[in-house]
């Protein structure tokens, strides 16, 4: 027996979050009867579960790492038309989803996947996954202000915080800073310079929890192993 939030989540219909609102919403039914109460239990192997009347069935669970190019979004569909991440993919793996973002311009290491649980642990700010980025920041960056990263700055109503940062070179024209981060806010490494007054030229992220990038190249994929899923399900 399972939590009916948590088999959706494993079917990669939403994640756990989400699916506890569909629940909420009286859009989930099981053998027929809608469910607007969390705590229910369902056996996978005799249960007929359906959200807005379509049936639910468990997929086999599916974990790809992406080396994200600049220039692509990471939304299924683009509103301007840009590029999607999910035109690198084979079309039948379209169906599965981003483990966050990074935005237009940045590149680096996302995860693809229907596992809700896992898309939950990656985000939510409560596991505090640490994410590792390098980035390309214009002028030169002082010891200070990474420092000042590490006591945590509030820019646009919002405070943000590095785990950890260094500068791996710096001239009076450009640094080259790496940084840990473990709550993945919208644009966070950008708008932390931001918050200082300079530009990020390039980012990219390098590692998420365990996971580095490695050898993977811009537009290439390959699927995480056993070790890898474990380290991130925890």
């Amino acid at each position: 027996m399972v939590r009916l939030q948590k088999y959706l989540a494993e079917a990669g219909v939403a994640s756990r979050r989400a699916s506890e609102q569909l629940i909420r919403a009286g859009r989930v039914a099981v053998n027929g009867e809608t469910l607007t109460e969390l705590g229910a239990k369902i056996d996978p192997a005799h249960s007929s579960v359906t959200v807005d009347g379509q049936p639910i069935r468990s997929r086999r669970k599916m974990y790809i790492a992406l080396n994200k190019p600049p220039g692509l979004v990471c939304s299924r569909n683009d509103e301007l038309g840009r590029p999607t991440i999910y035109e690198l993919l084979p079309r039948e793996w379209r169906m599965l989803h981003s483990v966050g973002r990074l935005d237009f311009n940045s590149e680096g290491l996302i995860f693809l996947t229907n596992d809700g649980e896992l898309t939950l642990r990656l985000t939510h700010p409560r596991y505090g996954v640490h994410k590792k980025y390098v980035a390309l920041i214009e002028g030169k960056v002082e010891e200070e202000m990474l420092r000042k990263f590490g006591r945590g700055v509030w820019f646009q109503g919002e405070r943000f915080k590095t785990e950890k940062a260094r500068v791996i070179s710096a001239s009076a024209s450009q640094s080259i800073v790496e940084l840990e981060l473990a709550e993945g806010k919208y644009r966070e490494v950008r708008r932390l310079f931001e918050s200082q007054g300079r530009a990020v030229k390039r980012l990219q992220r390098v590692q998420i929890g365990k996971i580095k990038l490695g050898e993977l190249r811009p537009g290439k994929w390959r699927a995480l192993t056993e070790p890898e899923i474990k380290s991130l399900l925890g």
